[in-house]
């Protein structure tokens, strides 16, 4: 078997105009095609790594996927987060599911916005 890690300081040095020349010939060789984020990923290997790093995200939505069982608990909830939601616009957010309840919040705030749906019953992802 080849020093495979040989080949990965060798696929590390490729330009950008030799990966997709190599991409082409893996695909003539074996007869497959390098879907789109298998062919982005090879650069990201080089000098493109640390630029992606720093473009951390820095604002979440937090989703509601599902009320749950516990749809009036879930509510109160929604209510506390979104104090300019009234009881029916509230309950309207929570059968509507899948719906964002906060949108454009730091990472802490969406976590404590989602612990405290789940806790009530609710199914939820931060975005």
């Amino acid at each position: 078997m080849a020093d495979l890690s040989k080949i990965v300081e060798d696929l590390s040095a490729l330009t950008v105009l030799e990966a997709a020349e190599l991409s082409k010939l893996l695909e003539e060789k074996w007869g497959v095609s390098a879907a789109a984020p298998v062919a982005m990923a090879m650069p990201a290997g080089g000098a493109a790594a640390p630029a992606e790093a720093a473009e951390e995200q820095t604002e979440f939505t937090v989703v509601l996927l599902d009320g749950g069982d516990k749809k009036i608990n879930v509510i109160k909830e929604v209510r506390g987060v979104r104090s300019d939601l009234g009881l029916k616009e509230a309950k309207d957010l929570v059968e509507g599911a899948p719906t964002n309840v906060v949108e454009n919040v730091s990472k802490q705030q969406a976590e404590e916005v989602a612990k405290k749906l789940t806790e009530a019953g609710a199914k939820v992802q931060i975005k």
